[in-house]
């Protein structure tokens, strides 16, 4: 009971410091985020200007993380609780984005399936590890990457230039072959990301 005490204690040093109250804050936005996405329709067919209102909400959201991380680091106020807030927040955005985009065809539910059994797997092992007594492993800077490149092709595939443009013109085409393409890059970076941190949990054990 003694050591759990004290590793339940060492999580919550420093909830309620700046970065993780930004960390929050992302949290939040993601609520809203979602009930402008889902309300604007597939493409903004409901609504355009809803569309274009959770587009700017995204990247606002996504944005965060990079001033979370930055805060943290420059004051240094990194803590536990925030090396695994951080990427929960990220994941939440953006596997809710990917669920609502396959709900809406906007992209294949392969692809998001994909994503959530990387996502949501390395989520568990990182509380497995908590709770085996180690420390949060921080993102490695191909999970990072990875997750520049997803925030950049949900913010493409959010934007609404296809029904702009038409859904059926050359230039709408083009745009969706461009955002599939950096849809894949992120793919391809997330699953080896996830293989490098299942990696090094196990070789630390």
């Amino acid at each position: 009971m003694e050591g759990g005490s004290q590793r339940h204690g060492s999580l919550f040093d420093g909830w309620n410091s700046p970065p993780n109250i930004v960390t929050y804050v992302r949290i939040v936005l993601v609520v809203a985020f979602l009930a402008l996405y889902i309300a604007s329709g597939r493409f903004g067919s409901e609504d355009l200007s809803l569309r274009w209102a959770a587009t700017v909400l995204f990247v606002v959201a996504a944005s965060t993380d990079k001033l979370d991380g930055w805060m943290a680091r420059k004051y240094d106020q990194v803590t536990e609780l925030g090396k695994l807030l951080d990427p929960i927040a990220d994941k939440l955005l953006i596997l809710a984005a990917l669920i609502v985009a396959s709900c809406f065809n906007e992209i294949a539910w392969w692809v998001t399936a994909l994503f959530l059994i990387r996502e949501l797997g390395i989520t568990l092992m990182r509380f497995l590890v908590i709770d085996s007594g180690g420390s949060v492993i921080a993102a490695s800077k191909a999970g990072k990457y990875k997750t520049l490149f997803e925030c950049f092709a949900i913010a493409l595939l959010l934007a609404p230039i296809p029904a702009l443009v038409g859904l059926e013109t050359g230039p709408a085409h083009i745009y969706s072959l461009f955002t599939a393409a950096i849809v894949y890059i992120a793919l391809i970076l997330c699953l080896y990301s996830g293989g490098e941190y299942l990696y090094h949990t196990l070789l630390k054990r």
